[in-house]
């Protein structure tokens, strides 16, 4: 059977397997960063970035730096610094093609997370990336995000998978290293697992600055 051949195709639809949210859940939407959104924000030392492209190409991808790398700029936009990574450049071609962005701040051993939503945009303004912090080094460029939907997102994904708990996490020899998998991403039957270990430890080595 093709699951999507019988998939749901509409929000009715979904309502008839779950009913309206309803107290704060329903309530608890706003349009902009209000002063304990920003606290937050500025607490916040990881943030996942989702987008998608013209062609409806989905990305998500985590950035992380030191607590509040993420800042509040005038007009309670959000500037997020580029960082050293490896310049497949996913996140902004999407943002350059659609002009939208959707944000999760993470404070970690926090279980509760904001959510924010709304338009975005590339940048290279050298007034605004200057008042950036340099994640490794200085950015060339940021990504900016004007807030149309901002919430709290509840806690119980982090309780239920147990995220921040070290007894509960898997052991290194019960999981495929990145190595591995990344490997078998490749298919080069010239390239080995230690080269592509090696390869990723220097990386982390000399490309973190």
């Amino acid at each position: 059977m093709d699951p999507f051949e019988h998939a749901l195709r509409s929000e009715a639809e979904l309502r008839e397997i779950y009913a309206p949210p309803s107290g704060l859940a329903a309530t608890k939407e706003i349009d902009h960063l209000d002063e304990a959104a920003c606290e937050l924000v500025a607490c916040s030392s990881l943030v996942f970035v989702a987008t998608y492209g013209a062609a409806g190409r989905c990305d998500v991808t985590p950035r992380g730096g030191p607590p509040g790398f993420v800042r509040v700029i005038d007009g309670g936009r959000l500037a997020i610094p580029d960082a050293t990574g490896n310049r497949r450049i996913d996140t902004s071609r999407n943002i350059v093609e659609t002009g939208q962005a959707g944000l999760i701040f993470l404070v970690p051993g926090r279980s509760w997370t904001l959510r924010v939503n709304g338009r975005a945009c590339v940048t290279t303004e050298p007034s605004l990336l200057d008042a950036l912090p340099p994640v490794g080094k200085p950015p060339r460029t940021a990504i900016i995000v004007e807030p149309r939907e901002v919430f709290t997102h509840c806690p119980k994904a982090f309780i239920r998978s147990r995220a921040w708990e070290p007894e509960s996490w898997l052991s290194a020899d019960a999981q495929p290293s990145p190595a591995e998998v990344l490997h078998a991403h490749v298919g080069d039957p010239q390239l080995t697992v230690a080269a592509i270990e090696e390869s990723l430890a220097e990386s982390l080595r000399s490309r973190l600055d």
